[in-house]
């Protein structure tokens, strides 16, 4: 019974006195199901076989195992036997000494598969860690029970709830390896160790008959301090505490008892709404750089040198998103005293994360040496991309780009950081149009992981992949989307953020407003958003947009009013709200003003319910997130919610705007626009899409699965 063909997913060798089986499922080597079976009949070979005295596990390829096979989730092969927690049951029973050979990123189930061998082996730069929570789940396959009894509670605690993984040298120091490879060939070093194991004739060591390192008061303890903490950080996440009512567990239960508890605690999460939309952002953020006419053998223009124009905000945040990865870039100006005030802002920055311990002072040094301050356009010539970050005013842009047409170098690539602004129309003042593309950052760019990436009707394929890749390399998650006003994320803000003024001016205050979105789990509501990202930015947006709203389109003044009196937000110590250092608190002169704009208006407010609230936002929302995928905007609807979960701070354990319209359900959507739309008339009406698949009991997931591979 021994393979060695490498088209089979488990191979068996002999090395001498000891047994090697090898997980061989590219890419990452995931516990399906043929795999599980596979590696039951290996042991049940090794251990049956009379010259095999000790087994090591090892993997091809880039790791060990990469865990549970994900696309089995919420499916029958997920509870095909033996399951993932039988086969660590049958790894840790065996009889002779089992070693896993640990080398690149060993999670979730691969983690817990070498929790089950009574020995561990690792390379320096392998990952090893319990990630299950970020998925709205627990470890299920023994891993709460044995790691607390391995590393010790508290640090098993820290590793489960937060899912945080650790390398190899920091796994031994806290006992979850017994040893590193000396070189790159971990399987080597695993059979010397088992090799020593025989020789010193040792038998099995097997985790779950180890004895936890606190008693129970002092883990009571420490339970109760991690979920105080977890209240406070959690952002309504339900898994964390159930990771930690698991661990705990190992406190008051024998492990069989434990791992009876943990196995029905895992089934629980795995069928949570939590979990289904966690797993979908997972998908998403992972499906969104397949772009449906570009070839993944698209060739890529090689980005080396990078310009940005502009040393503003938004312009330093982007330079130090380059800095960060090791990238060089050029900082443009049009004066010294813009870029020494540019450059002023990025150390700043800088100094506040090496002053919370995050940075050290040789890293902040070395970041900023990657930027080079340079005053004129000419700074240009030698770049391979070229950003443009200068004021949003589309005669501004064009101006940059008329020079930039004539300064660049061939074959440059050429981006505008607008946020809402015609990408075509920038274009077309270039001969190159081709070259032309909008890469609109959010702010501040340094932080938020989200890049609309911009595709004119004119933008070259290759500059799409090339943007793609880069945003990759730069810690962005790169969504290409089409030209319209606002793109995908802010068009869909508008309508959002325009249903808050409007129940504000039927009776609600901004206070009541963001309650509702922070309780359905926003870090901010849209009134305090806007105060922290400036009134004025928003009214000159507001400003523009009116010279083509049509005449009957119901519009709040409130905005224009609260900037006319000088109050541009958070920055201003004032906006729709007042502000004692970062506290936003109600007030008594907004209140006023918003009650006599219900006076004006002729409406006698009343109490506006948390659903009436919470629907009107969110369902225009969804609304214009159809009308995108109608126009062809956005690719998927998926594109859509990782452009909210990333850059609009759009609750992850709801899934993302579109997902979570599908666990509502369309048909019910659709009924309360429509009662909503017989009050306030045609700007309720459900999107054309929207209305179809709801009427054909259809979902955006199976609008997906129809449109794109």
């Amino acid at each position: 019974m021994i393979s060695k063909s490498t088209k089979e997913p488990v191979l068996y060798r002999n090395e001498g006195a000891v047994a090697v089986i090898t997980i061989n499922n590219p890419p990452v080597n995931a516990l399906a199901k043929n795999v599980r079976m596979a590696i039951a009949d290996y042991l049940e070979a090794a251990a049956d076989d009379h010259t095999a005295r000790a087994v090591v596990i090892s993997g091809n390829g880039r790791n060990l195992c990469g865990g549970a096979d994900i696309r089995e989730f919420n499916t029958p092969d997920r509870q095909v036997r033996p399951m993932t927690r039988d086969l660590m049951n049958l790894i840790e029973a065996m009889d002779k000494p089992v070693v896993a050979a640990i080398h690149g990123p060993t999670l979730g189930g691969g983690l817990e598969l070498a929790l089950g061998c009574h020995f561990r082996v690792a390379r320096r730069d392998a990952r090893l860690g319990l990630p299950e929570v970020l998925r709205g789940v627990i470890p299920g396959a023994g891993g709460t029970q044995r790691l607390p009894r391995l590393v010790g509670f508290r640090t098993a605690v820290e590793m489960i709830t937060s899912g945080t993984p650790v390398d190899g040298t920091r796994a031994l120091e806290i006992g979850l390896v017994d040893g590193l490879a000396e070189g790159d060939d971990v399987c080597a070093d695993a059979i010397r160790f088992a090799e020593d194991l025989i020789a010193r004739d040792a038998g099995p060591r097997r985790v779950s008959e180890m004895a936890i390192d606190l008693d129970a008061d002092a883990g009571a303890a420490l339970v109760a301090e991690t979920r105080a903490t977890l209240e406070k950080t959690a952002g309504g996440l339900q898994a964390p505490f159930r990771c930690l009512e698991s661990v705990a567990n190992t406190l008051t239960m024998p492990f069989a008892e434990g791992c009876a508890r943990e196995a029905e605690i895992s089934t629980e999460t795995v069928a949570s709404v939590e979990s289904r939309s966690l797993v979908h952002g997972f998908f998403a953020d992972r499906q969104v750089s397949k772009i449906p006419d570009i070839p993944a053998d698209t060739p890529r223009r090689p980005i080396a040198r990078t310009a940005i124009i502009g040393a503003g905000t938004m312009g330093g945040g982007i330079a130090m998103s380059f800095a960060n990865a090791g990238m060089p870039v050029t900082l443009i100006e049009t004066s010294p005293d813009a870029l020494k005030r540019g450059r002023a802002r990025i150390e700043e920055n800088y100094a506040a994360t090496r002053d919370r311990g995050r940075l050290t002072p040789e890293d902040m040094a070395a970041r900023m040496d990657l930027i080079t301050g340079v005053v004129g356009l000419d700074a240009v010539a030698d770049a391979d991309l070229v950003i443009e970050a200068v004021f949003e005013e589309m005669d501004v842009k064009q101006a940059v780009f008329r020079d930039l047409d004539r300064l660049a170098r061939d074959g440059a690539i050429l981006a505008t950081n607008t946020s809402t602004l015609d990408v075509g129309a920038i274009a077309a003042v270039t001969e190159r149009p081709g070259d032309v593309l909008g890469m609109h950052f959010f702010s501040p760019a340094n932080v938020m992981t989200l890049l609309e990436i911009v595709r004119a009707e004119k933008t070259e394929k290759d500059v799409i992949a090339t943007v793609l890749d880069l945003s990759a390399r730069i810690g962005k998650t790169g969504v290409v989307v089409g030209v319209c006003d606002g793109f995908v994320g802010n068009r869909m803000l508008a309508p959002f953020w325009r249903q808050g003024d409007f129940v504000v001016e039927e009776g609600a205050f901004p206070q009541d407003v963001d309650r509702v979105m922070e309780d359905f789990g926003f870090r901010m509501g849209p009134f305090r958003v806007s105060d922290l990202a400036g009134l004025d930015i928003s009214w000159a947006i507001e400003k523009r947009r009116a010279e083509t709203r049509p005449a009957d389109e119901r519009y709040s003044p409130l905005l224009g009013r609260i900037c006319e009196r000088g109050r541009f937000g958070q920055k201003t110590g004032a906006g729709w709200y007042r502000y004692e250092g970062r506290n936003a608190l109600p007030d008594a002169e907004i209140e006023a003003l918003i009650v006599a704009r219900s006076d004006e208006m002729g409406i006698t407010r009343r109490k506006v319910s948390d659903e009436e609230i919470l629907q009107r936002c969110i369902y225009q929302l969804i609304n214009e997130g159809a009308k995108i995928l109608e126009e062809g905007v956005a690719i998927r609807a998926s594109d859509i919610d990782v452009v909210w979960l990333h850059g609009y701070g759009f609750p992850r354990r709801r899934g993302g705007p579109m997902f979570y319209a599908d666990m509502v359900g369309l048909p019910e959507i659709v009924a309360t626009m429509d009662r909503y739309r017989a009050e306030w008339g045609d700007t309720w009406g459900p999107a054309t899409l929207l209305r179809e698949l709801a009427a054909a009991g259809s979902s955006f997931k199976d609008w997906d699965a129809g449109r794109v591979d």
